[in-house]
């Protein structure tokens, strides 16, 4: 507590300060030339953009240059500023004391610091790291250059709790959530550039490329939270607590999630599913796209991708269209007419199905005799595709209207449902209902059954 009372003095005497020196003339003077500064380097600034064309004349460098140059145009306004205020301070410490110009050297101080600082942190792409590093650094910096930030770090670290032999304070709390999201951001972008080189090797299958970028990633993770945790001063150990309180929540609630993730890393592993191919589990039918940690994207042609939790994969039944050949067989049945030939209508079928483009030539459709029904003579065509991906019903569909085609050419005829069924179901709504007998059963024979199938 004395570190804080200690920082609210000096703030204090800072502001009582600033207060007395607000009636006396040289401060007023030095709040004039800031603005004159800030007026200045505005125009210069809007002017010089209006006439100088950066972007044209850096078409042809490098694109770490053409970034330096958008940002030093993005920040000229402030490097006319900290000029400006220069040879203002400059001019003042040729004719006054040091400490008339005092406020002029702070403004340019704060001022050059944050173009520096802009120019560093505007290489980061992410804008929310841009925007953290900018703060705080710049935050730190203006401490430093008002003599404020030892107080304020003192301050910061003299209140805390001790939380399972862990003292936590404002400042180590500060420190680690900073720290924390610039390391977590390095390894995400480390993570991306190897990620790029693996999906760029040859060498190694899709299965093991995600395989390897996952536990890339997580060593790089794993890695950058000891590095936080060592450089702020956590021992390791004082994190038993929170250990045994994951394994506890783990043990009640999270068993779907960890089951989800170690299914995934199985799939991964086995390489039974890999990214790209065509699947079939429970009613979703498409292709694997992303495999993440908790779940699979199976892209449909319908333009939906379902996200599937890993462990479906490993509990139930997956039908992989893909997994060792691209090769898939698809039959479509159809029937004849009894006074047809079935040699005719086998040839006409296998001519239908040998004149879609998607349908291979070898393996050659085949046509099969597969029971002589009750009105028709009942056939299965059975053909080959290499490309599911591209959808299974619409190549029936195509085969089965080629079907229809050549049939119809080559006279073979398609039996059509006669009208022998629909008056036997008029006439049974005609029936008068059987006696009942006292009980509510029924004395009468049962109704003759229908010669016709059902």
């Amino acid at each position: 507590m004395d570190d804080v009372q200690q920082l609210t003095a000096t703030i204090a005497d800072a502001l009582h300060a600033v207060g007395q020196e607000l009636t006396s003339v040289r401060l007023l003077l030095q709040f004039g030339m800031i603005f004159f500064a800030a007026v200045l380097g505005t125009a210069a600034a809007r002017m010089l953009r209006r006439r100088v064309d950066v972007a044209a004349l850096s078409t042809r460098w490098p694109p770490l240059l053409q970034k330096l140059a958008g940002l030093l145009l993005a920040n000229l306004a402030t490097i006319i500023f900290v000029l400006a205020l220069a040879v203002l301070r400059g001019i003042m410490l040729s004719i006054t004391w040091p400490s008339a110009s005092y406020l002029l050297g702070v403004a340019g101080s704060l001022a050059t610091a944050w173009v520096v600082i802009a120019l560093v942190a505007g290489l980061i792409r992410n804008q929310f790291v841009y925007r953290l590093v900018a703060i705080s650094a710049w935050s730190i910096a203006a401490l430093s250059i008002l003599d404020l930030l030892e107080p304020t770090v003192a301050a910061l670290n003299s209140v805390g709790i001790m939380f399972g032999g862990l003292r936590i304070t404002p400042l180590l709390v500060i420190k680690t959530s900073v720290l924390l999201m610039l390391t977590l951001w390095l390894a995400s972008a480390a993570g991306d550039f190897l990620d790029r080189r693996l999906q760029a090797s040859t060498d190694l299958t899709p299965s093991i490329q995600v395989l390897m970028s996952k536990l890339v990633r997580l060593v790089l993770v794993t890695f950058a939270i000891v590095i936080v945790l060592s450089t702020v001063g956590i021992d390791l150990s004082a994190l038993a607590f929170f250990t045994g309180a994951v394994g506890v929540g783990v043990g009640l609630g999270l068993q779907k999630i960890v089951s989800n993730l170690v299914s995934g890393i199985i799939l991964l592993a086995d390489k039974s599913i890999k990214p790209g191919d065509v699947i079939s589990v429970g009613d979703h039918f498409g292709r694997v796209g992303n495999m993440g940690a908790r779940y699979t994207s199976v892209d449909t042609r319908d333009g939906r991708e379902y996200l599937i939790p890993n462990e479906d994969f490993i509990t139930q039944r997956v039908a992989n269209w893909t997994y060792s050949s691209d090769l898939v067989r698809l039959f479509v049945k159809f029937n004849t007419t009894y006074d047809s030939d079935p040699r005719q209508a086998i040839h006409a079928a296998v001519e239908a199905a040998t004149g879609i483009e998607r349908v291979l030539k070898k393996p050659a459709p085949q046509c099969m005799l597969a029971a002589f029904g009750t009105t028709s003579i009942e056939y299965e065509l059975w053909f080959w595709i290499r490309d599911p991906a591209a959808g299974v019903v619409n190549v029936k569909s195509d085969v089965l209207l080629a079907l229809w085609d050549t049939l119809a050419h080559q006279g073979v005829k398609i039996p059509k449902p006669g009208p022998a069924r629909v008056i036997y179901e008029m006439a049974r709504e005609d029936e008068p209902e059987p006696p009942k007998d006292q009980d509510g059963g029924n004395d009468a024979p049962p109704p003759p059954r229908s010669p016709f199938p059902a």
